[in-house]
């Protein structure tokens, strides 16, 4: 019970801290000056990727790899499966050829760089190195290719920042959010983990399940609740960036700050398993996405069955 509470307060505090720093930072921008297309591109992107990046930073520091790199893979394969699934039953979603072609396939390429760099059984600081200097990279890309007057691209970035509903811009609101996000998350991390291990325990489930499955739910739903709201706003160009980002963030700066600061052995289920999952989860949107530039509603309810199997599988079939 302890650790059911436990975890659903983790749950809780990440998602209200992931909004504070979202809402600071894009005020702050706004403040500042910054263009809202940096603000769409690197703000949010890095914003609503934040409880993955304190959650797996927590979990390598306390040794418990299998929970920082199970809560990226497990996120990258929600993120395609249940939540732009649930987006594209809300409403079909489009995406724009410019923003596919390269997000797209940026995504592709970063899920094999991860599944090449772990192929020896784990992340070093060489690794991390490699997968920050690619995040680095596409950033500059993104921002030189996006920097066009009528880039649809620019314009997905610049309506991302714009989801983020108008706010203060005093500098007692950015100061508050900054910091009582950020103090939220690491809370709420702390917390999070203590249930999810007890958790694991208690039933004798690995740590790696709990890692890609409650753990990454979790720390997806700044993405979700993005997602969901584009979507209801017939955004939804926006709802399919944002996982597209998100995915490219989570692998690239997410795992490569992790592994920086504490080399990660890859346990046997997700060499096996799970990366395979998230490529073949990744290919199947980009598929899907590429005929007719958009996602149906009956291809949402394949998503959304998809996740319901993995998730079946990785308690019933794999451990």
């Amino acid at each position: 019970m302890l650790y059911g509470l436990s975890l659903l307060a983790g749950i809780v505090l990440l998602t209200l801290g992931g909004e504070g720093l979202i809402r600071g930072a894009v005020a702050g921008a706004k403040r500042l000056g910054v263009s809202p297309l940096f603000t769409g591109l690197v703000i949010v992107g890095f914003g609503t990727s934040s409880p993955e990046l304190v959650v797996s930073i927590h979990a390598a520091m306390n040794q418990q790899p299998d929970i920082a790199i199970g809560n990226v893979v497990g996120s990258n394969i929600g993120n395609i499966l249940l939540i732009l699934g649930l987006c594209a039953l809300i409403c079909p979603l489009t995406t724009q050829p410019q923003a596919l072609k390269r997000d797209g396939l940026v995504m592709m390429l970063a899920t094999g760089l991860f599944i090449l760099l772990a192929f020896n059984g784990s992340l070093g600081r060489f690794d991390a190195a490699v997968l920050l200097a690619s995040l680095a990279a596409y950033l500059v890309w993104a921002y030189r290719s996006e920097s066009g007057q009528h880039s649809p691209s620019a314009e997905l970035h610049t309506a991302e920042a714009e989801e983020v509903t108008q706010l203060p811009s005093s500098t007692l609101f950015i100061v508050v959010a900054l910091i009582g996000g950020l103090a939220l998350l690491i809370g709420g991390s702390q917390l999070l983990l203590y249930g999810a291990v007890g958790i694991a325990q208690a039933l004798g489930i690995s740590e790696a399940v709990i890692g890609l499955t409650i753990v990454a739910i979790g720390t997806s739903l700044p993405e979700l609740a993005v997602s969901v709201i584009a979507a209801l706003r017939r955004h939804a160009d926006v709802a399919v960036g944002n996982i597209l980002g998100s995915n490219i963030f989570n692998l690239l700066g997410i795992l490569g700050i992790s592994a920086f600061l504490q080399p990660l052995p890859l346990v046997e289920r997700m060499a096996s398993f799970d990366q395979w999952v998230m490529l073949g989860a990744s290919a199947l949107l980009i598929a899907f996405l590429y005929t007719g530039l958009r996602l149906s509603r009956g291809e949402g309810l394949l998503l959304l069955v998809g996740y319901i199997a993995y998730l079946t599988a990785s308690f019933t079939v794999i451990s």
